[in-house]
């Protein structure tokens, strides 16, 4: 398990299937993810055995996101492996329930994921993919550390990458951190 000031992030189990699908069904939480399109409660629930639980073998994945304070599920962060250009990539992703946007909870997430990448994982370099019609999701990423790369087609869209390498973390980024 992983702690933040406010969060807590654990493997997500099959006891948290119903929260699972339900941020997938969410037209809001999936609009700027992927191709922004809903899943099923069924496609969440192969998702889940299929793609989610496998990560975790690797120490990586989405972990569900709860508060500290009263363990209520409010969305999922971590690590996840992606091809971009036809090299893999570590990214640093997150969604939150609608009801807990605006609340600083996606910045904690991301330095806490930045931070196992980097110094627990030692991977050289992390990304985040954000769509360029979603301005919260840049300034997330900018608040993290990460700087604009370049954009990609990725799901058949434009899409931006940020990212931060090894070494380019700053005094001063660390002092935010």
């Amino acid at each position: 398990m992983l702690k933040s000031e406010r969060l807590i992030f654990r493997p997500y189990t099959r006891d948290d299937l119903d929260f699972y699908a339900s941020l997938w069904g969410n037209p809001e939480v999936v609009r700027y993810i992927g191709k922004g399109k809903v899943k099923t409660f069924q496609e969440a629930k192969s998702s889940m055995e299929n793609w989610l639980f496998p990560q975790y073998k690797e120490g990586i994945g989405l972990y569900a996101m709860a508060l500290k304070s009263s363990h209520q599920l409010i969305g999922h962060a971590g690590l996840v492996n992606q091809e971009i250009d036809g090299e893999n990539q570590l990214e640093i992703g997150y969604w939150l329930h609608p009801n807990y946007w605006g609340n600083g909870f996606a910045k904690e997430a991301s330095i806490l994921f930045k931070n196992y990448g980097l110094y627990e994982l030692r991977s050289d370099k992390l990304i985040s993919l954000i769509n360029p019609d979603h301005p919260a999701s840049i300034f997330v990423a900018r608040k993290t550390g990460l700087s604009y790369e370049k954009t990609v087609k990725f799901n058949e869209k434009d899409t931006l990458v940020y990212s931060i390498v090894q070494g380019q973390v700053s005094i001063k980024q660390r002092e935010i951190d």
